[in-house]
């Protein structure tokens, strides 16, 4: 049967969608990019706040007049499934989370066909480029902060054994990727759960002995479980890019408390002293949250000035999302939408200066570049470097050069231009 494919939300779900792929292609299915020549069609839905809730249920809808059959799964199944059932009669099966242990068996009732193949072990098709991989090194999240459903949809932190992280990894290696990137809701904590003590550090010592494996990075690192063991192993490293993605979510202490957020604001500029008097090409990247319930103006304010005086190299940021269901949705002081967006479009402007600044500073630098796509006839190519994750969020490098480049390969490019976002430049000589 020709299945169509939609995966939506965070890198951690487009892993669990090429698993899920995987089964599919084992039990005779063909994966297909256009929903019009599918007799099937498989979401994957995101659940994690209001707007992402949005775009799943219109995906959802946008496919059922594709396809004689349609399947949902992923974040909002596992957290909406009766919902589902009741008021979108057009789909035909609905596949939780906590039913990939037997997924195989869920997609023939629908889909017919063989019931091989295990969700956590097929061999899943990469649906991105194939020179750059996520590795998923656990699922779900301990941390319970007050305004995540993630705990709720995925359940507490499940770590893999760094046996299999690493086969994994040398799979992917002998398929011709070069780009690893070590993905969990909280990779600091890794190995908390079944091994007993953090494990990060050891994983990253034994992903990095993939020889084939040229940038390895790592998402999404929180601030107050950083160990100097980590850093020390990253330092030692020429493979593991100096990238700290640390969500902060706020600078206020109050709130942070609020949130269930452990360290403070202080904790987290003396971290980011020490990564960057370590790592003199460190990239910091942190994600905010304005109009959080109870949040005044000057706490807001305290936020701004935090992310002045620190300079991220990378910051996103998102309004307040109230989830059902977790501890911050009865809170009360909840902030407007009206001055939550008027507060956000404050912070990120701040971020878009503070970047711009950056970003010149680079011109005139050598770095080097992942050489992705050829913009058309032009002697142009678009890329990436060391500072950009491959998940959409960073900027990208524009590449000029008369010689043709090697999708896939690495080149050293002079810096000429920059932009608040991205680079533009040209091959080095």
């Amino acid at each position: 049967m020709k299945v169509g494919f939609v995966s939506l939300g965070c890198c951690k779900n487009l892993v669990d969608s090429e698993q899920i792929m995987g089964v599919l292609m084992e039990n005779g299915h063909e994966i297909v990019a256009d929903p019009k020549k599918a007799d099937a069609i498989v979401v994957n839905t995101c659940g994690f706040i209001e707007s992402a809730k949005e775009e799943s249920i219109n995906t959802i809808f946008e496919m059922a007049q594709y396809a004689d059959k349609l399947i949902v799964c992923g974040c909002l199944a596992q957290r909406y499934e009766e919902e589902l059932k009741e008021e979108i009669p057009e789909i035909d099966a609905i596949i939780p989370i906590r039913d990939y242990g037997h997924l195989a068996q869920r997609l023939q009732e629908v889909l017919g066909g063989g019931s091989l193949g295990d969700f956590a072990k097929s061999e899943r098709p990469l649906s991105g480029t194939p020179w750059s991989a996520y590795v998923k090194i656990s699922d779900g999240c301990s941390n319970h902060c007050t305004y995540c459903a993630i705990p709720l949809i995925r359940g507490d932190q499940k770590s893999k054994v760094i046996d299999e992280v690493v086969a994994e990894v040398k799979h992917l290696a002998s398929i011709g990727v070069q780009e690893i990137t070590l993905i969990a809701q909280d990779t600091t904590k890794y190995g908390l759960d079944n091994y007993g003590k953090l494990m990060l550090a050891e994983l990253l010592r034994q992903v990095e002995k993939v020889e084939e494996i040229r940038w390895i990075r790592v998402l999404y690192m929180y601030p107050d479980e950083i160990e100097d063991e980590v850093l020390e192993v990253m330092a030692a490293s020429d493979k593991i890019l100096p990238y700290f993605d640390i969500p902060m979510q706020h600078a206020n202490d109050r709130l942070l408390k609020k949130m269930n957020r452990r360290g403070t604001k202080e904790d987290t500029i003396a971290l980011v002293k020490k990564i960057r008097s370590m790592f003199p090409d460190a990239v910091l990247r942190t994600t905010a949250i304005v109009g959080f319930p109870s949040e005044t103006d000057e706490e807001f304010e305290e936020l701004v000035d935090f992310i002045r005086e620190v300079e991220w190299d990378r910051l996103g940021a998102f309004t307040y999302s109230r989830e059902e269901d977790t501890p911050a949705y009865d809170m009360d002081g909840l902030i407007d939408e009206v001055t939550a967006q008027s507060r956000l479009e404050r912070l990120m402007a701040v971020q878009k200066d503070i970047s711009k600044k950056k970003n010149e500073e680079k011109v005139g630098n050598v770095i080097e570049v992942l050489i992705e796509e050829k913009e058309g006839l032009k002697d142009q190519y678009r890329g990436r470097s060391a500072a950009d994750a491959p998940d959409e969020v960073d900027g990208v490098v524009i590449v000029r050069s008369k010689k043709p480049l090697k999708i896939g390969g690495f080149v050293n490019v002079r810096i000429t231009d920059a932009t608040e976002y991205d680079l533009a430049g040209e091959v080095a000589e």
